[in-house]
C-alpha cells in the first residue's frame, strides 16, 4: 500500500479496541492526509500520556496526579466508596455524573475460567481503606455477570465484619452487561437504585 511505515501504523491502530483493519486504514489515511493537524498533535499527546499517567495510589484510577483528581477533590464524599471492576467503569460513572463519592478499582473480577483469584485483584488496599473507619458505605458497582456477582458476594463477605454499609447497583444494569458500555441514564438509574448486598 504505502510502505512499511504505513503498514506499521495501520497494524498498531488495528490493535486498539473497536478498530479493525478497515477502520485502522481509514484512521491512518485521515492522519496521513493532514499530519500537522492530526498526526503530530496525537503523537505528542500519546508521548505525554505515556510519560505522566499512572494509577492512583489510593483508588487505582489513571491520572497524572497521585492521588488522582477525584481522590484529591475536597468536594467528594470520602465516606462513600464505589467499587468498580476497571478504570473504564469509573470513567463511565463519572461521565454520568451520578456518584459524588470516591472509587476503588479492583482491576478485574474473580473468575474460575480465567484463573483470576482474590490475590490477583486490588482487594487489600480496599479493605485497608475501609478498616481505617472513615468509610461509611461501599457500593459494589460490578457488572451483572456471573463473575461480577460472585466477586460482589465474595467482597461483601469480607467487608461485613468491618461494620460498613454495603450496597449493590440496582435496576438498569442488564444481566451480562458491562458498565463502561451503558448509557448515562441507565448508569444513573442503576446507582440511584442500589440495594443492600
Amino acid at each position: 500500500m504505502g510502505g512499511p511505515e504505513v503498514d506499521r501504523l495501520i497494524s498498531l491502530l488495528a490493535k486498539l479496541p473497536g478498530l479493525g483493519p478497515r477502520s485502522a486504514r481509514r484512521a491512518a489515511l485521515r492522519m496521513l492526509l493532514a499530519p500537522e493537524a492530526r498526526m503530530l498533535p496525537l503523537a505528542v499527546a500519546l508521548a505525554e500520556a505515556a510519560r505522566s499517567v499512572r494509577p492512583c495510589g489510593v483508588c487505582g484510577n489513571l491520572d497524572s496526579r497521585d492521588p488522582c483528581s477525584i481522590c484529591a477533590d475536597p468536594e467528594r464524599d470520602a465516606s462513600i466508596v464505589c467499587v468498580v471492576e476497571g478504570v473504564g467503569d469509573l470513567w463511565a460513572l463519572e461521565r454520568a455524573h451520578v456518584h459524588r463519592g470516591t472509587y476503588h478499582v479492583l482491576g478485574g473480577t474473580l473468575s474460575a475460567l480465567a484463573g483470576t483469584r482474590p490475590e490477583d485483584l486490588n482487594v487489600a488496599p480496599l479493605l485497608a481503606r475501609v478498616g481505617q473507619g472513615e468509610v461509611a458505605e461501599v457500593i459494589l458497582a460490578l457488572g451483572a455477570t456471573v463473575d461480577g456477582a460472585s466477586t460482589a458476594h465474595w467482597l461483601a463477605d469480607r467487608l461485613r465484619p468491618l461494620g460498613v454499609a454495603i450496597s449493590r447497583v440496582g435496576q438498569g444494569v442488564p444481566v451480562g452487561g458491562a458498565l463502561d458500555v451503558l448509557d448515562d441514564g441507565t448508569l444513573a438509574a442503576a446507582l440511584r437504585g442500589r440495594r443492600p448486598a
